[in-house]
């Protein structure tokens, strides 16, 4: 006669189909011990040690004083050169890539879109960069608004600032300089990039020229530490 698995083994193949089925992606919470003794009806030392087996495969980890969360998957890799261009980086580390479109409005340049771009009114790209559906970070684009009146529609449209700014006449941009600081995610920010307060970004304010050297794009990116390696690739003369 086959023994029944052990409470704790049942509960752990629970949650272990469910981390494997999406129900909880990389990086996020687990329901709390309490809760999950509810929900299976046991008490808090058969969770820990369910939860204890799937630490030990190294599908879960435990933040003290936050709870416990499903582990990250591994960095992809995001290189920094002449042509950044955020479906391509993604699609080469074997991820999906999309986007979420926070929002596109024109309005007044800030201080320093109007020094990076030379402008007085820009066109503002916001939204949350993916990959298999996970946040990779959150960027705010800004586009001088006179020389591509035509780019929020089509921002809108195609969610794609290449294939955007290609309809509106440019065909190609290099990244002119780009500066990399660190912050930690706090309040709405957080939110949006599923993290928890406090959480470790890689803050990285670019410019974008024409072929003319004339600047197009003035950007800034929050990228979660722990899903994104930052590489800076040799200049080249392509």
């Amino acid at each position: 006669m086959t023994k029944p698995a052990p409470l704790w083994a049942a509960i752990a193949a629970s949650l272990r189909s469910e981390i494997a089925g999406g129900a909880y992606p990389p990086g996020a919470k687990l329901p709390t011990e309490a809760a999950l003794s509810a929900r299976f009806g046991v008490n808090r030392h058969t969770v820990r040690h369910a939860l204890a087996a799937l630490a030990a495969e190294g599908l879960v980890h435990a933040r003290r004083g936050a709870g416990v969360f499903v582990a990250a998957a591994p960095r992809a890799d995001y290189p920094l050169g002449r042509r950044v261009r955020f479906q391509q980086n993604v699609t080469a580390s074997g991820r999906s890539p999309a986007r979420v479109v926070l929002r596109i409005e024109t309005r007044a340049a800030t201080p320093e879109e109007a020094a990076a771009l030379g402008c007085a009114e820009v066109h503002l790209f916001e939204g949350i960069s993916l990959a298999d559906g996970v946040p990779l970070g959150l960027f705010r684009s800004a586009f001088p608004a006179a020389r591509f009146p035509a780019l929020p529609e089509a921002l809108a449209r195609l969610a794609s600032v290449t294939a955007a700014l290609r309809e509106a006449g440019l065909c190609d941009y290099t990244r002119a300089s780009t500066r990399i600081t660190a912050e930690l995610a706090r309040g709405p920010r957080a939110g949006l990039l599923r993290v928890t307060d406090g959480a470790a970004l890689l803050r990285t304010e670019a410019v974008n020229v024409d072929p003319a050297g004339a600047p197009v794009e003035y950007g800034l990116t929050w990228f979660v530490g722990e899903r994104v390696a930052l590489s800076v690739t040799p200049e080249r003369n392509d």
